[in-house]
């Protein structure tokens, strides 16, 4: 009879030789576009992603405090009803890197997610959806930062 401990080394040992030769599923593993994270605004953002010229619309919702107490951990999130959404941006305008976080979505799935990002600053913050037809629509919202939380 096999302990809990020898059963997980040996799982340990399974996935190990699994993620070594790369026969993972694709959602185990990440998907990282350094490009995109390197962007310092919105437009370099999208032209790493392989997006087109941004539009504002209605359909693409950003919720955030108007008053952040704290800049180490604001609470923001981003939805959309709109049909054939791939991914879900999120971008801090002012902050050194502005792409905060890449969420992947299909229509199987609601695309409505909440993070916390560090804003070192007070400034804008965008939710981007992008189509599936390489079309990017965003939405903004000032929010104001009263301690920063880049060592501010």
């Amino acid at each position: 009879m096999q302990t809990r401990r020898e059963m997980l080394q040996r799982s340990a040992g399974v996935a190990g030789l699994l993620a070594g030769l790369g026969l993972l599923p694709a959602a185990a593993q990440a998907a990282w576009t350094q490009a995109a994270f390197d962007g310092k605004n919105l437009a370099d953002v999208l032209k790493a992603l392989g997006a087109g010229a941004p539009t504002e619309s209605k359909d693409v919702v950003l919720t955030g405090p108007d008053i952040a107490e704290n800049g180490a951990v604001v609470q923001v999130g981003c939805s959309t009803t709109l049909p054939g959404v791939k991914r879900l941006l999120l971008l801090v305008e002012k902050n050194p890197n502005a792409l905060s976080a890449i969420f992947e979505c299909n229509d199987a799935i609601d695309a409505a997610f909440t993070t916390r990002v560090k804003m070192g600053q007070s400034s804008n913050v965008y939710a981007v959806a992008l189509t599936g037809d390489g079309k990017a629509l965003f939405s903004q919202k000032e929010i104001k930062v009263t301690l920063g939380g880049c060592g501010g």
